[in-house]
């Protein structure tokens, strides 16, 4: 009988498990000799659809009336640094959180521009399906060189997933692990981290069958294949039959007072969960803040001709607030802040100018401009990168360029800027065509 058959007969295929490309990415790691340990991670908060700079990081009430919008600033504890009236507990941690102003880039549209935040490289104009990238974003480039920080856990979480996004030349098997379903929901479980039905006794059983049939081809492999598939295969059962994920993803253990904190609701549940998987070794984990209760909004995309954006941001921030002043209190009360570095963002921002749908007032695609929001990380907190000018719509100091900003990640998270890969033609492609670290973060 092939390998192939008895799998499909026998042993339950780990394809079927669900786990086979998020485990074979870290397989490739370990086979390329790379290091799988290191405790720096990412949290991702993505605000897709691009939120507007001028009513989240950096307001201008200076400004004409047809660029500073509703709402007012207000003072956070750090002298000078300034954020919207509707961040106000965010407002107590300026001390705690630094913002890159000035960051721009010329993506015209969401899927080009998330192409470009999150590999570096700028994306195709077509916004059209499958959406699929040019190049290996964020997630895919450390999953293959850093693999799995703990053993059991998947190194990549996304929940439910950053859109748009994946492993290009390197493959899906440097995809993210999804989690689809709502930490919310009295019903929440994670599929694919047990032996579904199956008993410990019997899986190990079946493994001890597989380890003899594979025998003959490991006796007379050169390549160094099997040891690959023996990383590959160890990795799938510590993630099955230990605890490490299980209990990660056990979000009915934390005190209700702390889901309370977060909000009951996706968005805020996800957080939480996102610093239990940081916490117990998950390297990225991203979250999807769209939808809140209330709210109209699909998305941060405010255009004058969908919804008023006075109105949802109205609903969407205290939320923001909520959630993101819980994630930077967590993380520093559990001496996570030098580890673990929060970042809020999203592919774009929108215009300055407003615009004005049958007296409905919203703001375009742009990203000339835009703000993104850290916390962590080991790096210098209280400040602010950079800077617009008074209508917000020129970058007035210190330009930041998306690479400048995933260089910056790729530096805390350990990887090196050298790396290259072969694409589909065989090229030997940087990770990034261009950036450096941003100085004042580092």
């Amino acid at each position: 009988m092939r390998r192939r058959t008895f799998l499909r007969s026998g042993l339950v295929g780990w394809s079927a498990l669900g786990l086979a490309d998020l485990l074979r990415a870290e397989s490739l790691a370990a086979s390329a000799g790379q290091s799988a340990t290191g405790g720096k991670s990412i949290i991702l908060l993505w605000l897709w659809g691009g939120p507007s700079h001028m009513e989240t990081f950096d307001l201008k009430p200076q400004a004409p009336a047809e660029f500073r919008g509703e709402f007012d600033p207000i003072a956070t504890n750090v002298p000078g640094l300034e954020i919207s009236e509707h961040l106000p507990k965010l407002a107590g941690l300026g001390d705690k959180f630094a913002l890159v102003r000035s960051i721009s880039h010329d993506s015209p549209g969401h899927v080009n521009s998330t192409h470009t935040m999150l590999s570096g490289y700028p994306g195709n104009a077509l916004e059209q399906p499958p959406y699929a990238p040019d190049h290996p974003d964020l997630f895919a480039v450390t999953g293959k060189l850093l693999g799995s920080r703990v053993d059991g856990m998947p190194p990549l979480v996304a929940m439910p997933f950053t859109r748009y996004q994946g492993g290009a030349y390197l493959g899906t098997a440097h995809n993210p692990f999804v989690v689809k379903a709502d930490p919310n929901s009295d019903k929440f479980s994670v599929p694919n981290t047990s032996l579904a039905g199956m008993t410990k006794p019997q899986f190990a059983q079946r493994l001890d069958l597989l380890k003899e049939f594979d025998q003959y081809r490991r006796d007379v492999d050169a390549s160094g294949m099997m040891d690959s598939v023996d990383e590959f295969n160890h990795k799938a059962v510590a993630m099955l039959t230990g605890d490490a994920a299980r209990e990660a993803f056990d979000i009915g253990r934390e005190d209700p007072r702390t889901r309370d904190r977060y909000g009951r609701h996706a968005v805020g549940q996800r957080c939480l969960l996102a610093r239990r998987l940081v916490e117990a070794g998950a390297r990225i984990v991203s979250i999807d803040f769209a939808t809140v209760p209330g709210q109209k909004a699909f998305s941060w995309d405010d255009h004058a001709s969908v919804w008023n954006i006075f109105e949802q941001m109205k609903i969407r921030l205290p939320v923001l607030d909520q959630v993101v002043s819980a994630l930077v209190e967590d993380i520093h009360s559990r001496g996570l802040q030098d580890d673990v570095l929060l970042v809020v963002m999203g592919e774009m921002s929108h215009t300055p100018r407003l615009s004005n749908f049958k007296g409905q007032p919203g703001r375009e695609h742009w990203g000339r401009t835009m703000s993104v929001f850290l916390s962590g990380g080991g790096m210098p907190m209280g400040q602010a990168v950079g800077a617009t000018n008074s209508k917000g719509d020129e970058v007035l100091s210190r330009l930041v360029r998306p690479n400048d900003l995933l260089a910056t990640w790729y530096k805390h998270l350990g990887v090196p800027l050298t790396t290259h890969f072969p694409d589909h033609g065989g090229r030997p492609t940087p990770i990034l065509p261009n950036g450096a670290p941003i100085a004042e973060l580092i």
